[in-house]
């Protein structure tokens, strides 16, 4: 568990804490930058909206249907893919803000806010989330980001957080498909750590 000035970030416990942060990435701002695939995004705007309504703890016995209460509660399974991702609770109303992760292999973040937490501030943040999960957690000595160079406000949270220019690809290919153009930041730090378990 990470803790910055407004965010509370955690490692995904149960279902919710990775649909609800999905449902946060899943509108036409967020797709413009971040070009998901259509099964990873949260494609209805009403399920958008109830989750993006609900907050970390709430009660969720009242849920409409059992089924969809016992889907929403199922403990989620240690990823496989190599990729470790936190969600991102807003502290001041406990409601799902947003996302980081961060790839083992490459050393490559990722990260994404709800609507309602954009333009805060709350970017620098979570790229520092993600930056202190990189190098202190997981003992990696450089960890990069790209982004599109039209893309002011995630470069300039990169900048904020600490990230420099890096070399890296001209061109990227998103996850829909879209080829964009791209710049590349890191962060290097040369004292890490890594975290048992």
């Amino acid at each position: 568990m990470l803790r910055s000035e407004r965010l509370l970030l955690y490692t995904p416990l149960i279902a919710l804490d990775v649909i609800a942060p999905t449902a946060a990435r899943s509108d036409a701002e967020a797709q413009r930058w971040l070009g998901s695939r259509t099964e990873e995004i949260v494609q209805n705007e009403d399920a958008r909206e109830v989750f993006l309504s609900m907050r970390a703890d709430d009660d969720l016995s009242g849920f409409e249907t059992r089924d969809r209460l016992m889907m929403m509660m199922r403990k989620v399974e240690k990823p496989t893919d190599g990729v470790v991702r936190l969600t991102a609770v807003h502290v001041a109303d406990g409601r799902y803000a947003g996302a980081t992760s961060v790839s083992l292999e490459s050393g490559e973040i990722g990260g994404w806010l709800a609507p309602d937490y954009r333009r805060q501030g709350l970017g620098v943040e979570l790229f520092r989330a993600a930056v202190q999960l990189g190098h202190r957690h997981l003992g990696l000595k450089v960890v990069r980001a790209g982004a599109e160079p039209t893309n002011n406000a995630s470069r300039g949270a990169l900048a904020s957080a600490g990230f420099t220019p890096a070399p890296g690809p001209a061109r990227f290919t998103l996850g829909d498909g879209r080829e964009i153009d791209a710049t590349w930041h890191q962060h290097r730090q040369e004292a890490t750590s890594r975290c048992r378990g």
